[in-house]
């Protein structure tokens, strides 16, 4: 059996829903007004694929575990792909221009470039720009 997932949602708790959605419209994300309210946001990260931006206190209600301390720990790498080096680039200077912290060091390969980004609840977001023609 094959299993395949028509959508992809990944919940996120957040500190401060309004922030943290200020934010990714500065990064140029779009939201879902049908999933928002004062608890959470859908996020559009791609045709089928969303991030759900939910209040700390409300994201704790769809589980008993706590939650991960970003600061420490990783509880999550989201990665994003984008059709250039240069795309990626404006990107991940934008959001580092506007609260965002380095994550980590530029990566380059033949194949891949990458950087990655902590937004303001320190989730990491890893942004790239894949060469499917270097495998070629």
């Amino acid at each position: 059996m094959v299993t395949r997932s028509e959508q992809i949602f990944v919940n996120l708790p957040v500190r401060d829903l309004q922030a943290t959605t200020t934010f990714f419209t500065k990064l140029g994300f779009e939201f879902n007004p049908k999933f928002t309210d004062e608890n959470a946001t859908q996020m559009i990260i791609g045709k089928n694929i969303f991030a759900m931006l939910l209040k700390e206190d409300f994201f704790q209600t769809f589980h008993k575990s706590a939650l991960a301390d970003t600061t420490k720990v990783r509880e999550v790498l989201i990665t994003i792909s984008l059709e250039s080096r240069e795309a990626v680039d404006e990107l991940v200077d934008l959001a580092l221009s506007i609260g965002g912290e380095t994550a980590a060091e530029t990566q380059e390969y033949e194949y891949m470039y990458s950087r990655s980004f902590l937004d303001l609840d320190k989730h990491l977001w890893e942004i790239l720009y894949f060469n499917e023609d270097a495998f070629e």
